[in-house]
């Protein structure tokens, strides 16, 4: 008879050789997944007076725009003053801003966009891109202003009087 000598080595070849016939190694082992924390809340810094004033009077709603685009501009119901702006898959959080010429101006300082709402027309304009996102937006109120600018324009500033 043939006496059986103890070879470690010989045991974890087994072993390995074990494993890799029933399946069992990295191979078939599920990922290990990572708990996800939960996106920090965001501070939005709180507006003055004077920007509540401006956001007051911004025109909210679906705005129809040249070239057959749109746009959809809500109230933000969570942080009064603030807006959402969206043109196609773009989304901008937008909070007013004072203007020195009076025209009702929103910025999303993160994406570099711009909303400017005069009484006739918006536009919507990428700074990071330098142009116009979009151009001629209204609404039925701002729609009759610039009509009734075609049939009663202003007097130039050059005419004689």
């Amino acid at each position: 008879m043939r006496s059986t000598v103890f070879r470690p080595g010989r045991l974890l070849v087994c072993a390995a050789l074990l494993s890799l016939s029933l399946g069992v190694g990295a191979a078939s082992a599920q990922p290990v997944r990572k708990a996800v924390a939960p996106a920090p809340e965001v501070v939005e810094p709180a507006l003055t007076e004077a920007e509540l004033g401006v956001a007051s009077a911004v025109h909210v709603g679906a705005l129809s725009c040249e070239l057959g685009q749109s746009v959809q501009l809500d109230a933000d119901p969570k942080t009064p003053g603030y807006f959402r702006l969206q043109l196609q898959k773009m989304v901008f959080r937008m909070r007013p801003v004072e203007s020195r010429t009076g025209a009702v101006r929103l910025e999303d300082a993160h994406q570099g966009a711009v909303w400017i709402q005069l009484a006739n027309k918006s536009m919507l304009m990428s700074q990071k891109l330098g142009r116009r996102l979009a151009d001629e937006c209204a609404n039925a109120v701002q729609r009759s202003v610039a009509q009734a600018m075609k049939l009663n324009p202003l007097p130039s500033l050059l005419d004689a009087q």
